[in-house]
């Protein structure tokens, strides 16, 4: 059985973590229980965004901060500090920018080798961006350079402290390497920070996170809270419905797995055979018969077609 997660960070802009929205990094389908993985999921894992701009606003942030001192030295003085503007951004800056944007592109479509080349170039324009040690981090975690993908988020932390997608996006590197206990830290942390819009997305990810260390329990109260600011998202009540199949909670599971696969467009090879999975634990025979004929008709391919006709109904 297969647990994936909506959440991910195409753009640099979107490479920033989980949910349906927002950036687009590698896709990544959970485990549980020792499951088959499923790269090509219907619900990729989108682990934090990376923000391009970051590069710009400190920059200018610090020029503004210059300005404001040069001028009180002048002919006259203020205590107001001059709002950063496209101005004020330097040569380096405006490089360092580009070369993220295009690496956070270039990291959505999988090409990692050419993202790595071109986050490198950010760096060395502007080496205090935190943004850019994240998409580094990424982009090292994918090619499997686990040295490096640690030191760079944990570089990224020491450079901005509160940014929760840096967070969120080790807290999915740990997790996927079975540190469990510290990623529950690292998701708990950026939870924690004040004004965090993206928190959804974030216990999805812990949920998910939770459910794959065995910690049932857990991942059932976090996905509900994920479920209650997110009910719209296919994600949240996929991950939702599998916990709860896999605790006994059949009725509850039902729920939840309906409501996507009403929606035509989430439909997936995933969310009918769990619905199938679900019917016969109840002992619904017409239910169960109805979802593997979808199954078998639709994705007739998948893994979980060859699950559903070697009857591995509880696996």
């Amino acid at each position: 059985m297969t647990i994936t997660h909506g959440t991910a960070t195409a753009s640099a802009r979107s490479a920033r973590s989980v949910s349906h929205g927002g950036m687009v990094a590698v896709c990544v389908a959970l485990l549980l229980a020792g499951c088959a993985t499923r790269p090509d999921g219907q619900y990729p894992a989108q682990p934090a965004r990376v923000n391009a701009n970051a590069s710009a606003n400190a920059n200018a942030n610090a020029n503004a901060n210059a300005n404001a001192n040069a001028v009180s030295r002048g002919s006259y003085s203020t205590d107001t500090k001059d709002r950063p503007t496209a101005s004020d951004e330097t040569d380096a800056t405006r490089r360092a920018s580009v070369r993220l944007e295009l690496a956070g592109a270039y990291f959505s479509r999988g090409q990692m080798s050419t993202a790595l080349d071109e986050v490198k170039k950010s760096i060395a324009a502007n080496p205090n961006v935190a943004a850019a040690f994240n998409l580094r981090g990424l982009i090292y975690g994918s090619l499997g350079d686990h040295p490096l993908a640690e030191e760079s988020f944990r570089r990224a932390m020491q450079l901005d402290p509160q940014d929760a997608d840096v967070r969120q996006n080790f807290g999915w590197y740990l997790c996927q390497q079975d540190r469990y206990a510290e990623a529950d830290a690292q998701f708990s942390a950026a939870l924690a920070i004040p004004r965090y819009a993206d928190s959804a997305r974030t216990l999805l990810t812990q949920g998910v996170c939770q459910a794959r260390s065995g910690k049932t329990d857990a991942a059932e109260r976090t996905l509900v809270r994920a479920y209650a600011l997110e009910p719209g998202n296919p994600a949240v009540a996929v991950n939702l419905s599998e916990v709860l199949y896999r605790r006994g909670d059949v009725e509850r599971a039902r729920f939840y797995i309906r409501r996507v696969n009403a929606v035509p467009n989430l439909v997936s090879a995933q969310t009918l055979w769990l619905a199938a999975r679900i019917e016969n634990k109840i002992g619904n025979a017409q239910g169960t018969a109805d979802f593997s004929e979808q199954l078998r008709n639709r994705f007739p391919q998948s893994p979980e077609a060859s699950a559903l006709a070697e009857g591995r109904f509880n696996e």
